[in-house]
């Protein structure tokens, strides 16, 4: 039995990784001075730059035809999505898929690089020998549970005026040097305490990573960031000094992404493998 991987592209996947693991990536869209248009249309600078943007999750019928395609040579197929709370991305998956048996739509509760980890867990958990439907949701399932997601911006304005981050409104970090950090972890996103400076929140985040680890573990890790790339490389650096991970790499946000996020985040997503064997049920659609 063969397993295929298919996810929407609020995930911050490298292209090479999604192309290694044979991974489809189906794009959402943006809607610009009321045309629509596929989200990678454009170049992202010029993207941020562009005021009243709008954003939608892919159609139904656009996750059915991935869903067919990835058919023609699997025997089943996993959908993963960006967290049911941010979009509507889960629930078009699900009414995309709803005609087919061998199809599972799995909520990864995360965004981004959080959503990345889950699909590349699900994508390694489906290349193993005599793999089934029930393993890979089983196994996605499991590490969208253990995810994490900690990142910084120099203000939340934009997530603030975008409505699509719950329990970020009214806490906007407007006092000049302070840095907002937040975690986004299980669909909900909840405040942290804010740093001082840059160089400081980067240190939070790291140390959250550090003390999140198991006595014995194996680390997965996503610098992930939003038109900052040497943040999100200096992230990187900075833990590596620290810690050893199994698995890591830079995710640059896609551009519905950085519509609400507004240009300049910078953070980790992470899960640390245990070793354990997840036993919790599949949960498919």
């Amino acid at each position: 039995m063969t397993v295929a991987i298919v996810t929407d592209s609020a995930a911050a996947l490298p292209v090479a990784l999604a192309a290694q693991w044979g991974i489809t990536v189906v794009p959402m869209w943006l809607t610009i001075d009321g045309h629509a248009e596929l989200e990678g249309t454009r170049p992202l600078a010029a993207l941020a730059e562009q005021p009243g943007v709008l954003t939608s999750a892919p159609a139904p019928g656009e996750f059915e035809a991935a869903v067919k395609d990835a058919l023609r040579t699997a025997d089943s197929v996993v959908v993963l999505t960006l967290a049911e709370a941010m979009s509507a991305s889960n629930e078009a998956a699900r009414v995309g898929t709803a005609s087919f048996d061998d199809v599972a739509v799995v909520d990864t509760g995360s965004a981004a690089g959080g959503q990345a980890l889950v699909v590349l867990a699900a994508a390694e958990a489906a290349s193993r020998p005599g793999a089934t439907l029930a393993d890979v949701v089983r196994r996605a399932t499991w590490v969208a549970e253990r995810v994490r997601l900690v990142a910084t911006l120099s203000s939340l304005d934009q997530l603030v005026r975008s409505g699509r981050v719950p329990g970020i409104a009214g806490w906007a970090g407007k006092r000049l040097g302070i840095h907002p950090l937040f975690e986004f972890r299980g669909g909900d996103v909840r405040r942290l305490r804010p740093a001082l400076s840059g160089d400081a929140a980067a240190e939070r985040i790291v140390a959250h990573v550090q003390r999140d680890a198991p006595p014995s573990g194996r680390l997965h890790v996503v610098a992930l960031h939003a038109l900052a790339p040497d943040s999100a490389t200096d992230l990187l650096a900075r833990l590596r000094s620290q810690v050893d991970a199994e698995e890591s790499f830079v995710g640059e946000f896609g551009p519905v992404m950085v519509v609400h996020t507004g240009p300049g985040l910078s953070g980790l997503a992470w899960w640390w493998d245990d070793g354990a064997t997840p036993t919790s049920p599949p949960a498919a659609s």
